[in-house]
This record gives C-alpha cells, structure tokens and sequence, in this order.
C-alpha cells in the first residue's frame, strides 16, 4: 500500500475528504518523527511501540573486495507490533 492509497483508505473509512487524510496523516508521521527525535518512545497501546535504539560501531567486511569497513555507532528508530496487531495479522 503507498502513502496515497493509504490516504484514500483513510479518507474513505473515516468519512474525511482526502485533503483532511492526507494532512492527518502527515501530522501523525511528524509527531511520530519528532518525539523520536527527542528520544522519547511512543506507545499505541493494541499496536504497537515505536523507539530509538543504539547500535554500536562495528567491523563489518565488503564482501566484493573483502576489505574491511568500520561501521560507526548510529541511533536506529524500531517498532515492536503489540499483541492485538500481532492476533489480527496472524488470523
């Protein structure tokens, strides 16, 4: 599903026009993107949690040239899908 056929989904399901979705949409990913920025972990409690976590520096090998390669440490958003979005995939 791409963005737009999202926003249609939205725009149809909550009786919204699509210029209201989209904009609502948008509003939900930059909170989302905000509140991580700042470290902060969102929960929607029956889908899921979204968080910043660390990922240390390693050595990793290309494995064209296998040469080498120092992979610095890096923050990394993830999301852990919680137990009812689980449920209603798995059906």
């Amino acid at each position: 599903m791409t963005k737009a056929e999202l926003v249609a989904a939205i725009a149809a399901e909550g009786d919204y026009s699509k210029k209201d979705a989209e904009k609502a949409l948008a509003t939900v990913i930059e909170t989302i993107t905000d509140s991580l920025k700042k470290g902060e972990k969102i929960s929607l409690v029956g889908f899921g949690t979204f968080e910043v976590k660390e990922r240390a520096a390693k050595t990793a090998i290309n494995p064209r040239t296998k040469e080498t390669i120092n992979v610095p440490a890096k923050k990394a958003p993830t999301f852990k899908a919680g137990k009812a979005l689980k449920d209603a995939v798995s059906k």
